[in-house]
């Protein structure tokens, strides 16, 4: 799907709007981190979060703001188009992030263990873990990539609205450039055995030709409040907080439309 999808993201997203909304929540979860402050021998106190990894970055924009902002931020994503696109895009915005075209399950591997003050988990990207178990190592791996005190920060669709309501449409999002247009259309299939089909239909039009389209699908797990809470306990993570977007609204199983979920370790 998103190899497909890669060329497109960014018109699908308005990043000026989103990012205006989503960084100051993100920085103040980062600043209310309480992680260790060591020297040689001792503890000497606490700090925020400093190093952040985007462990689903797509094209890099949550990782590039960060790096704007003077963190030390990192991405990966297991697209290797979505990769390229947020080199690019790190480029011309003349931004130092390191990207890399790895998975959930895999990233200590890559970047190291306990390498990172903060990881983020945005843009309802675990649900594409298809099993408990495939849940349950991405999570081990997120521990493994965190210094004690480190904060986890999810963000998935309210998938207990969806399910409850049986909600297949989402609001379509539209792009223009001079006289291009497009128009995305986003839908979920409820499959046999629990499992959705999640469809993206792009409709792209030069001035008054005809529209063109192009489908675009892959398969999610609905993830309920309940599992994803019981999963991030068994993992070793505490301190958890819900929250209903990514401004931190309150959370509200029936009628928000995010689960955003702040987690820690413990601190050692």
């Amino acid at each position: 799907m998103y190899a497909a999808f890669s060329q497109d993201y960014d018109r699908f997203v308005n990043w000026p709007a989103r990012l205006a909304t989503e960084m100051p929540f993100i920085e103040q979860q980062l600043q209310a981190a309480d992680l260790p402050l060591e020297s040689k021998s001792r503890v000497t106190g606490s700090r925020r979060a400093l190093q952040v990894l985007d462990s689903a970055c797509g094209t890099g924009m949550h990782a590039i703001a960060l790096a704007q902002k003077g963190y030390m931020s990192a991405g990966a994503d297991l697209s290797a188009e979505m990769i390229e696109r947020a080199r690019a895009n790190a480029a011309d915005l003349a931004v130092l992030v390191r990207f890399e075209t790895v998975g959930f399950g895999e990233l200590a591997g890559v970047f190291g263990r306990r390498a990172f003050d903060a990881l983020l988990c945005l843009g309802n990207s675990l649900p594409h873990l298809l099993t408990h178990a495939e849940l349950a190592a991405a999570l081990d791996d997120f521990s493994a990539c965190l210094r004690p005190g480190g904060l986890l920060l999810i963000q998935n669709r309210n998938f207990d609205a969806v399910l409850a309501r049986r909600e297949r449409w989402m609001e379509p999002q539209a792009h223009r450039e001079g006289e291009t247009e497009w128009l995305f259309l986003r839908s979920y299939d409820f499959d046999p055995g629990g499992l959705l089909t999640f469809n993206v239909v792009t409709l792209r039009r030069e001035g008054p030709a005809p529209w063109t389209q192009q489908i675009a699908t892959t398969r999610l797990r609905p993830l309920l409040q309940t599992e994803v809470l019981a999963a991030l306990a068994v993992a070793g993570f505490t301190g958890i907080t819900c929250y209903g977007n990514m401004a931190g609204a309150p959370f509200d199983p029936e009628t928000s439309g995010n689960l955003v979920v702040a987690a820690n370790l413990p601190a050692d």
